[in-house]
C-alpha cells in the first residue's frame, strides 16, 4: 500500500508545490512507483510545475465522475517513468468534490504504488480539510518568516485533529548566510516554536526554483532520503558561506 503523505502549508507562496514535485521525482527516480496528485482544485498547476501539461487527457473529477478509470487518467512522466502525475479539474473547478471521492479514487490506486503525495492549496478552508482527508501523513512547508510560521503554526494546530501517522515541518527558501550569523530562527529554534520535528531544510539557492527535474538540488535527495529511512539529516544551508570565499559570497548576497 502506498503511503499517502499531504504537502501543505498555512501561507501560498512558501513553495509547497515545488516540494511536492521534486520529492516525488526523486523517489521515482530511486526506483518506488509515485503518483502526485493534485488537490488543489483552484490554482491546479502541478502538471505545469512537473512539465506534463500538454501530456494531461483525464483528471480526478473525470475519474470521480467516471469518464475514464483511474489509471487513464494517470500521466507518466517522460523522465522519470516510475512518475504519475494525477490533475485536478481544469474544465469545471467549480464544482464540489467531496473529500470521500478522493479517497475512494486513491485507495483504489494505492496497492499498485508506493507513495502517493497530495499536493494541498494553501488557506484552512474546504480544500485544506479535503486533501487532509485522503493522507496518511503530512508535511507542512513553511520559511523562517514570523508571518509564515504563525500560519504554519494554525496549520501544524489543526493537522493534530487528525489522526495522522507522522507529521514534520520542511523549512523552505532558508537563507544561509543569516543563518550562520544568527540574523534567522534555526530550524531547532524553529521546531521548538512549533512543538514539531524539521525533516528538511531547503536552501534559498536559485537551483531549487529552476524548474528543472532532471537536476534535482541535493536538499530535497536528503528529505526524500529521510523519507525512505525515516533517518533526519538536515541539509546544511551555511555550507557555501564559511571560508573566505564563503565570506565574500555573503556580502554580495547581502548587497543584492
Amino acid at each position: 500500500m502506498a503511503r499517502k503523505i499531504v504537502v501543505t502549508s498555512g501561507k501560498g507562496g512558501v513553495g509547497k508545490t515545488t516540494v511536492a514535485v521534486n520529492l516525488a521525482a526523486y523517489l521515482a527516480k530511486k526506483g518506488e512507483r509515485v503518483i502526485l496528485c493534485d488537490a488543489d482544485f483552484g490554482l491546479n498547476n502541478v502538471d505545469v510545475c512537473a512539465g506534463v501539461e500538454h501530456l494531461v487527457t483525464y483528471d480526478l473529477v473525470d475519474v470521480i465522475e467516471g469518464r475514464c478509470r483511474a489509471k487513464q487518467a494517470l500521466v507518466k512522466h517522460p523522465i522519470y517513468p516510475n512518475l504519475f502525475v494525477l490533475t485536478s479539474s481544469h474544465s469545471a473547478p467549480e464544482r464540489y468534490i467531496s473529500p470521500q471521492s478522493i479517497k475512494i479514487v486513491l485507495d483504489k490506486l494505492s496497492p499498485q504504488y508506493d507513495f502517493i503525495f497530495i499536493d494541498c492549496p494553501a488557506g484552512l478552508d474546504e480544500g485544506f480539510h479535503r486533501a487532509v482527508a485522503t493522507a496518511d501523513e503530512a508535511l507542512v512547508v513553511t520559511m523562517p518568516h514570523i508571518s509564515a510560521l504563525r500560519d504554519a503554526d494554525k496549520v501544524i494546530t489543526l493537522l493534530k485533529s487528525y489522526q495522522l501517522q507522522s507529521l514534520s515541518v520542511v523549512l523552505n527558501k532558508v537563507r544561509g548566510e543569516l543563518l550562520l550569523s544568527k540574523e534567522c530562527l534555526s530550524p531547532r529554534e524553529i521546531s521548538e516554536l512549533l512543538k514539531t520535528p524539521i525533516s528538511g531544510v531547503l536552501p534559498e539557492e536559485y537551483e531549487i526554483y529552476n524548474g528543472d527535474l532532471h537536476k534535482i538540488h541535493p536538499a530535497f535527495k536528503q528529505l526524500a532520503e529521510m523519507l525512505l529511512t525515516g533517518k533526519t539529516k538536515l541539509y546544511d544551508a551555511t555550507k557555501k558561506y564559511r571560508g573566505i570565499w564563503g565570506n565574500v559570497l555573503s556580502r554580495l548576497k547581502r548587497n543584492l
